[in-house]
């Protein structure tokens, strides 16, 4: 009712059965702060938790349980004094410019035995890597939001719910035209943008997984789809991108959340430097 996405609905399911599974608790009046503490103390102990896996589960709990207390089954929260862990900032991994033409290289040249897999999956990797698409906008992307003629992609209620444009490159622009024109060619008429081989729907989570496995393999370079998109943010930087251009190109609410890509960004911040007044003097 709330218009959570599929994603987020599966792991509250994964989060509180997992919480019953782990306590052997069957009905509510067995929940208790003991309980949903054992679950955190032995998730961060015995299962090697980060600290944003922590957050997440207990995130889960939190909303389960304040329902609870709002519908009358609960009078307290039990994970509401549950110590958190702190946050460490890390600095997004990416892959060097040489790296991501490579990547698009083995994807286009790879031996395929049929000629649009050639063309979809480069269109696929050079999406998140001149676009930075997510995975997931990567899949439910539609045919109608995609304007190779204007040079911008619609992006369809993205994380949070949020819909934007994304404008595209040249190079982007004419893979995409050879991926449409040998979609036509197979008369694959489906509403999503990329589609299966085999048969007119459109791509999977699970299809993706395996082409980033063999082109991972193949190149020997590790990654996966989200590495390509903090890829693109990085590699917009360098290119002399403005902070909030590029904030909202990748749907970032806030744009702190963009701004943690500076650090990543050694090159954009060498150039900075070299603005000092005294420098050179």
């Amino acid at each position: 009712m709330r218009g959570y996405s599929d994603l987020t609905i599966k792991r509250y399911k994964h989060v509180i059965s997992f919480y019953c599974r782990f306590n052997k608790i069957e009905t509510l009046d067995q929940v208790n702060s003991n309980n949903v503490r054992s679950l955190f103390y032995y998730g961060r102990t015995e299962r090697n938790w980060t600290a944003n896996t922590f957050i997440a589960y207990h995130k889960s709990l939190n909303v389960f349980f304040k329902w609870c207390i709002k519908e009358g089954y609960l009078e307290q929260n039990p994970a509401q004094d549950i110590e958190m862990p702190k946050l460490h900032k890390k600095i997004p991994p990416k892959l060097t410019k040489q790296e991501a033409a490579r990547i698009l290289e083995v994807a286009y040249n790879y031996p395929y035995k049929y000629h649009f897999l050639r063309y979809r999956n480069h269109a696929i990797f050079a999406t998140v890597i001149f676009a930075g698409l997510r995975k997931g906008e990567v899949i439910n992307l539609k045919y109608a939001d995609v304007d190779i003629q204007n040079m911008s992609i619609f992006i369809r209620e993205g994380k949070g719910g949020k819909d934007r444009v994304v404008p595209i490159c040249q190079q982007l622009a004419e893979s995409l035209k050879k991926y449409v024109a040998e979609r036509a060619r197979l008369k694959k008429t489906c509403p999503e943008f990329f589609v299966s081989l085999n048969r007119n729907i459109g791509f999977t989570d699970s299809g993706i997984k395996r082409l980033v496995e063999r082109v991972r393999d193949v190149s020997g370079i590790y990654f996966g789809m989200h590495k390509l998109r903090h890829t693109f943010a990085t590699l917009m930087l360098e290119g002399g991108c403005d902070i909030y251009s590029l904030s909202k190109m990748l749907g970032h609410s806030d744009i702190k959340t963009t701004t943690i890509y500076l650090a990543a960004s050694a090159d954009h911040l060498r150039a900075q430097v070299f603005k000092h007044p005294l420098n050179g003097d």
